[in-house]
């Protein structure tokens, strides 16, 4: 094992995926980086496995989409059900994404699978994770922050400008930049498990249960037979035996053995603040919630993808710290809404007040056979957006909120709407013009930061105008749009607001 440099540009804390995933573009991005765990290598429990279409966006960005896809599972239907009953009409999951992203349904690769891609591609690029170093104290001042690490026994130190706590929920570097987790602990008791030789589910589904008092989610994994459980459990030992009744007696589903099986309690919390000072947090360290919809592996994911090209810019000189409180502005707010929308899923199904217990009763039943339906309308694109985290949206600046009105525009600050082709260009990581018009836009007089431009055909249906000119974020969301003869200044204060000196 071997030690970390005394000094570094940024020390990542927590080699879980989130950290993984920023120590990963840090390194495209030729930052200068230390990213420690006191584990001993990638967790080796599957823990969170749903992988959704924007985060399989950022793997493709990254040059890893091959070995993701080659390790994963895809669920190709969701089947709602009620108690003993399944609908009989399965939702097609990649019909209802098809046409928004290249990579519709949801599909699952458990944590472990994901950690073990990053680390190794993290390697053959020239990283690596400092192993089994803990940290023990922060001690920030306004240059940079002293970390002290334990590694086999001895302490040392280490300096760096920055620090990213992706140290999870128990985050120490979040308690030690004294910043609060506000939420709640719920009462009610999940039980998790990897349940092998499954009986009662169809292959390649998501299957969704729910009953007045009980509820159900499978997802299916790599191999024969396989599924994720997630039930709750009320009353009885919180122990597998319990969860194996359950499944019996409530939805007719068994299984053999488990690869893995854990209890816990639901956290919805979100951290007051991202960044604090030269500490700032991501992943599961900056917000925990219901693990409905699969969530939060790729909101972390994403938090590292948004932070990595912040830092970057910060670090090289081309932007001022300022950037650095846009991360917070655009990630916090995701964080608050996921929390919102999940706990509002989650207490939907387990509420146990009478009168919602009576409403599931009569409910579901009528329900669950008309999800299929109403799904495959249009509003299904809109579902398929949603829980794939195609939809969300940044102000670009205080300034651009201000302007709009708080309109939410239908292209600018949302990820760039994938076209078929116009994904591949985000490969260069860089800020870029694009335009959908027969005519390629031109660099002169735009910003120096524009790298390059391109042209694509036409797409008035997604709201890429053919008389507008596009100003892409290294991240691929659209950070502005202009009829061209007002494009450099319209991109020129852009990039000020968002922090980067341009002249004016």
């Amino acid at each position: 094992m071997s030690s970390p440099p005394t000094r570094t540009d940024v020390l990542v804390v927590g080699a879980g995926p989130t950290g993984l995933m920023l120590a990963n573009w840090l390194r495209v991005l030729g930052v200068d980086h230390v990213i420690v765990d006191r584990k001993d290598g990638p967790t080796r429990e599957s823990r969170a496995i749903a992988v959704q279409a924007r985060s399989m966006e950022l793997y493709a960005q990254l040059g890893l989409i091959d070995p993701v896809r080659d390790a994963m599972t895809t669920a190709r239907f969701i089947r709602p059900g009620w108690m003993r009953h399944q609908s009989p009409l399965p939702v097609p999951l990649g019909r209802i994404g098809a046409g928004i992203t290249p990579y519709p349904a949801i599909h699952l690769l458990e944590q472990s699978a994901n950690e073990r891609l990053l680390v190794e591609h993290l390697g053959a690029a020239g990283g690596s994770v400092a192993w089994r170093h803990e940290l023990r104290a922060l001690a920030a001042d306004a240059t940079g922050v002293t970390a002290r690490l334990a590694v086999e026994g001895e302490e040392r130190e280490l300096r760096a400008a920055w620090v990213v706590g992706a140290d999870g929920a128990s985050s120490f570097v979040r308690q030690a930049a004294e910043v609060s987790f506000d939420g709640e602990t719920r009462p009610d008791i999940f039980w998790v498990a990897d349940a092998r030789g499954i009986e009662g589910v169809p292959a390649e589904t998501i299957n969704v249960r729910a009953g007045a008092e009980e509820f159900l989610i499978g997802f299916p994994l790599p191999g024969t037979r396989r599924q994720r459980l997630v039930g709750v459990i009320r009353g009885g030992e919180a122990d597998e035996a319990t969860a194996r009744r359950i499944a019996r007696e409530s939805f007719a589903i068994t299984w053999g053995e488990s690869g893995w099986f854990t209890t816990y309690r639901l956290h919805s919390r979100v951290a007051s603040r991202f960044r604090a000072g030269r500490i700032l947090l991501a992943g599961d360290a900056a917000h925990v919630h219901s693990p409905v919809g699969g969530q939060g592996m790729n909101t972390g994911l994403q938090d590292a993808h948004n932070l990595a090209f912040k830092l970057a810019a910060v670090i090289d000189g081309s932007a001022t710290e300022a950037l650095l409180d846009r991360y917070e502005a655009e990630r916090r707010p995701v964080a608050l809404h996921l929390v919102q929308t999940t706990d509002a899923a989650f207490r939907a199904v387990t509420d146990q007040r009478p009168s919602m217990r009576r409403l599931r009763r009569v409910m579901l039943p009528l329900l669950a056979p008309a999800a299929p339906i109403f799904l495959r309308l249009p509003v299904g694109r809109r579902v398929a957006g949603l829980v794939g985290q195609l939809r969300i949206h940044y102000w670009m600046s205080e300034e651009a909120r201000r302007r709009a009105r708080g309109r939410r525009d239908r292209v600018v600050g949302r990820r760039l709407p994938w076209t078929g082709s116009n994904h591949d260009v985000l490969r260069e990581a860089t800020w870029q013009v694009h335009a959908y018009a027969p005519d390629r836009p031109a660099l002169d007089g735009l910003p120096a930061l524009v790298a390059s431009a391109h042209r694509f055909d036409p797409r008035p249906d997604l709201g890429l105008r053919v008389d507008r000119w596009y100003l892409i974020r290294p991240d691929g969301f659209v950070a502005a749009a202009a009829p061209p003869a007002q494009a450099a200044a319209v991109f020129a204060r852009t990039l000020r607001e968002h922090g980067y000196p341009t002249p004016a």
